[in-house]
């Protein structure tokens, strides 16, 4: 009877034992599964915390899916839904959130897309202006000035060291003199660039004609003649598209690469902008008041031109002054005695 109870008593501590063992291993069993399970709603996307490290399976690989985000900007936000490669991903807690930012890029074909962003880019408005000398040398220019204009592919001058001068007219309207302007081109062997707006396009295709035949450029100098910096970048592609699609069925010539901005006005953003369409900004770095009558006539501008002539000089005049076109032979003439030779704006950028 004894040795029964003992073997009774051995079954009972076994059968406990046994119980004590199956518990723990079913308590360790459950505390993975629910690891395992927050794990799992984490890397989904559903509720449940969110751990900074972990990779959502359509963000590939975490951090690289946010540094190979084009156009965004990249900020630790503590406390707030953190925003992944996949819209849908929102969890609770602290994670590295992209913000996407606006971004404007000008494709070839000149329609706005969202990729590549000029919109950071300073919109500050410079307007040009130079400091004359009486020495026949360059006007100064601080050189940050010198370096953005360099950086978005602007020119305001030529090379100091060559006795060379570009020539370049803006033509907002026709007042009469470019015909006359031609002529002393042509009789003189230079050729020029001649800077025009939608209306002047508009409403002289003759000349046009005339300008492109004889070997002149054509350049843009936008359809309304707004301050660039005052508009948006859909604005500015629409003010060169027209000119270009006017010059275009005028002269069946597609493109157009030299641009002045309306007022010599332009910030970083229209040079970028500008240069992305494929533009060269033409400023100057001599001009004189001639878009009005001169108190001195054509001897005023001839003057004007000829005490400030120096190596590299970008000349702008207007085609709509009388003194002007009156001026221009003997400043030809002159500028050529001296030593001076005219080229091209397509020589100027390709030197």
């Amino acid at each position: 009877m004894k040795k029964q109870l003992e073997k009774l008593k051995n079954r009972k501590v076994i059968v406990l034992a046994a119980v004590v063992l199956l518990l723990g291993v079913s308590g360790y069993v459950m505390s993975g599964y629910v690891w395992q399970n927050q794990l799992g709603t984490a890397r989904t996307g559903g509720p449940g915390e969110t751990y900074p490290n972990m990779a959502a399976p359509d963000s590939q690989d975490g951090e690289k899916a946010i540094a190979d985000k084009q156009g965004s900007e990249v900020s630790e936000v503590s406390g707030t839904p953190a925003l992944g490669a996949n819209a849908n991903e929102v969890g609770a807690g602290s994670m590295t959130q992209v913000i996407e930012k606006p971004a404007t890029k000008i494709t070839t074909a000149g329609e706005p897309s969202t990729t590549t962003t000029v919109s950071q880019l300073s919109n500050i408005k410079r307007g040009w202006g130079l400091k004359r000398n009486s020495q026949h040398l360059q006007p100064e220019m601080p050189t940050s000035i010198s370096t953005e204009l360099s950086k978005y592919g602007a020119y305001w001058v030529g090379s100091p060291e060559q006795k060379v001068v570009y020539l370049t007219f803006d033509n907002g309207y026709e007042n009469g003199y470019t015909n006359g302007i031609l002529d002393t081109l042509k009789a003189n062997n230079v050729k020029a660039a001649f800077f025009v707006t939608g209306h002047y396009l508009k409403s002289q295709p003759e000349l046009i004609k005339r300008i492109v035949n004889e070997g002149h450029l054509v350049c843009n100098h936008t359809d309304t003649h707004p301050s660039l910096p005052d508009i948006s970048d859909e604005q500015i592609i629409r003010e060169l598209q027209i000119v270009e699609q006017e010059f275009e069925k005028i002269t069946g010539n597609k493109g157009m690469k030299y641009l002045r901005p309306p007022k010599g006005e332009y910030s970083e953003r229209t040079l970028a902008v500008t240069k992305e369409l494929g533009y060269y900004n033409i400023l100057w770095s001599l001009a004189m008041v001639d878009w009005v009558p001169m108190p001195g006539g054509s001897q005023e501008a001839y003057q004007s031109v000829m005490d400030n002539l120096h190596n590299g000089a970008l000349i702008l005049l207007h085609a709509v002054s009388k003194d002007t076109a009156g001026a221009m032979d003997r400043i030809i003439k002159d500028a050529k005695a001296q030593g001076y030779s005219f080229e091209t704006l397509d020589d100027l950028v390709q030197s």
